[in-house]
């Protein structure tokens, strides 16, 4: 290997482990921090891609996909808030990037703006505005303002779901950065094969809860045959079998957040989730149903962990456990977060760029 290609591989890896341990978590101050040295790692791989060549990768994150699912949960919100304050309602329903709904009590539609409006403070991406009174039907939707800082969070989430999916597949040399308002831009040093980086973000990574049949010893299963409507998984660490449901009881598309962190008591690193409004109300009913029985959180067919349920879960969160090392755990959270992420990435553009002659 060239000389000045080894030195400047060894100076990069030492950044990207600063960057790494910047990116702990932590409060706003550590991701101001993050984005400068992201910059700071762009800005020395856009030097020097001239002369060493690699692969610059464009993508566009699907903002109409975010829309549909802002709008889709802001329903949810509303018809929980409708249903358990026993407000009177008809017509709710989505048309035209917002939400609609026929509410006859001046009470009860004051009642809905405000506990939206609440449940909204001091998270822009939440604001709304709502038009309409009297007889007709009553609109809420996403401030332009929202939307902006909806679009700049999902491209911030989709950049490290990025870049913990390139780690995973061991290519640390690169630098991921945002491009415009919905595009996000990767540089590959000495990458040729853009298809190959390209081919691991083809495919969606797959999120299920699923319930654990305890019908026969999944040692058995393995060796015959399953029941009908379940299937055998294998464990993420240890391989151990795991008799599931074919069906998930619920999908990535529910979490609304999803981090590592440490367990409580044991400071153990773990990886903790949260659900949206629908989210939230299907786990704490298919809890309540199967207390008692295990369930499986799997991730592309790999068993994460298969927790009983000890009672119902109505808080809309959990954490998962399973002698997780810090970067496994970081690892986890981030394909549960990129399992829920709005649509998909689209190929905007791939290019190898070839190092420049020598003098």
């Amino acid at each position: 290997m060239p000389a000045h290609r080894s030195n400047f591989i060894t100076r990069l890896s030492v950044a990207l482990a600063v960057a790494a341990t910047v990116a702990m978590p932590g409060a706003a101050s550590a991701d101001a921090q993050l984005d400068k040295m992201r910059a700071k790692i762009a800005a020395f791989i856009a030097d020097k891609m001239e002369k060493l060549g690699g692969s610059r990768i464009v993508y566009k994150v699907d903002s109409d996909g975010l829309r549909e699912a802002v709008v889709a949960n802001l329903r949810d919100d509303a018809y929980k808030i409708l249903r358990e304050g026993r407000i009177a309602f008809s017509g709710l329903a989505i048309r035209d990037g917002g939400v609609e709904v026929n509410i006859p009590d001046a009470k009860g539609r004051e009642q809905l703006t405000r506990k939206l409006a609440s449940a909204a403070e001091g998270l822009p991406t939440h604001a709304l505005t709502v038009t309409g009174s009297g007889d007709g039907p009553i609109r809420l939707a996403p401030t332009e303002a929202a939307s902006a800082a909806r679009l700049h969070e999902l491209v911030d989430d989709s950049i490290a779901m990025i870049e913990q999916r390139l780690k995973d597949a061991g290519i640390t040399l690169a630098s991921v950065q945002p491009e415009g308002a919905d595009r996000i831009r990767i540089f590959l040093p000495g990458a040729t094969e853009p298809e190959r980086i390209t081919a691991i973000f083809a495919r969606k990574v797959k999120v299920g809860f699923r319930l654990v049949d305890l019908s026969m010893p999944a040692e058995q299963a393995q060796s015959g045959t399953p029941p009908a409507g379940t299937e055998v998984l294998l464990g993420f660490k240890d391989d151990r079998p795991y008799l599931v449901a074919k069906d998930s009881a619920l999908e990535g598309d529910d979490i609304s957040y999803a981090g590592p962190g440490f367990a409580s008591g044991t400071k153990e690193p773990i990886a903790s989730f949260r659900f949206n409004g629908r989210g939230t109300r299907r786990f704490a009913h298919i809890t309540a149903e199967n207390v008692g029985r295990p369930f499986a959180i799997v991730l592309d067919d790999k068993v994460i962990s298969a927790p009983v349920i000890r009672e119902p879960i109505t808080a809309g969160s959990g954490q998962i456990s399973g002698n997780f090392t810090l970067e496994e755990a970081s690892s986890v959270a981030m394909l549960l977060r990129a399992g829920s992420l709005p649509g998909h990435l689209g190929l905007v553009e791939q290019q190898v760029v070839q190092p420049a002659a020598k003098p």
